[in-house]
């Protein structure tokens, strides 16, 4: 059995949100399903804590979004991990969303990104020219954090940036 963990999410706006899940819905309908988990919302995973910190990390997440003004980010290319199992849409660079991942763990080595599919090298080799044909670069804002526990998910809380209330 794989250990529970938890993940703060950083979530998209309403449209971006949408853009991302048709892009991954296109892969779908061509017949790719992959391992990446489903029923969440689409996002870049800002750090992790283990399960044990929850109530630390919940209020990490209430305060760091209370202090963190709503940031647009470019998403402007599709990427592959190393060995091939990841394909994803990927952000330029952008202060904000590092100083975000600061708050949460060291930005070193960190690749922002938002999942498309994992599966076996040959399967994402054969859906990259079908996201390929279906992206285009487009802007969207980080407007939420979320607390997750995997596997299976249970969502802890969302709180959006710029307030501290959970929503």
């Amino acid at each position: 059995m794989q250990d529970k963990f938890l993940c703060v999410l950083a979530g998209y706006d309403d449209q971006t949100e949408a853009r991302l899940a048709a892009l991954q819905n296109t892969l779908y309908e061509a017949g790719f399903s992959g391992s990446q988990t489903r029923n969440i919302p689409m996002h870049i995973t800002a750090g992790t804590f283990p399960v044990e910190e929850e109530e630390r990390a919940a209020a990490l997440v209430r305060s760091v979004a209370a202090a963190t003004q709503p940031f647009e980010v470019s998403l402007s290319h599709i990427g592959l991990f190393a060995g091939s199992r990841v394909l994803f849409v990927a952000p330029d660079g952008k202060r904000e969303l590092f100083e975000l991942r600061e708050h949460f763990g060291a930005s070193h080595g960190w690749v922002p990104h938002t999942t498309m599919l994992i599966d076996q090298p040959e399967t994402v080799y054969r859906a990259l020219p079908v996201l390929m044909d279906a992206f285009a670069p487009s802007c969207g804002t980080i407007t939420h954090l979320h607390l997750y526990e995997f596997f299976p998910s249970r969502h802890i809380l969302t709180v959006a940036l710029g307030e501290a209330q959970d929503t």
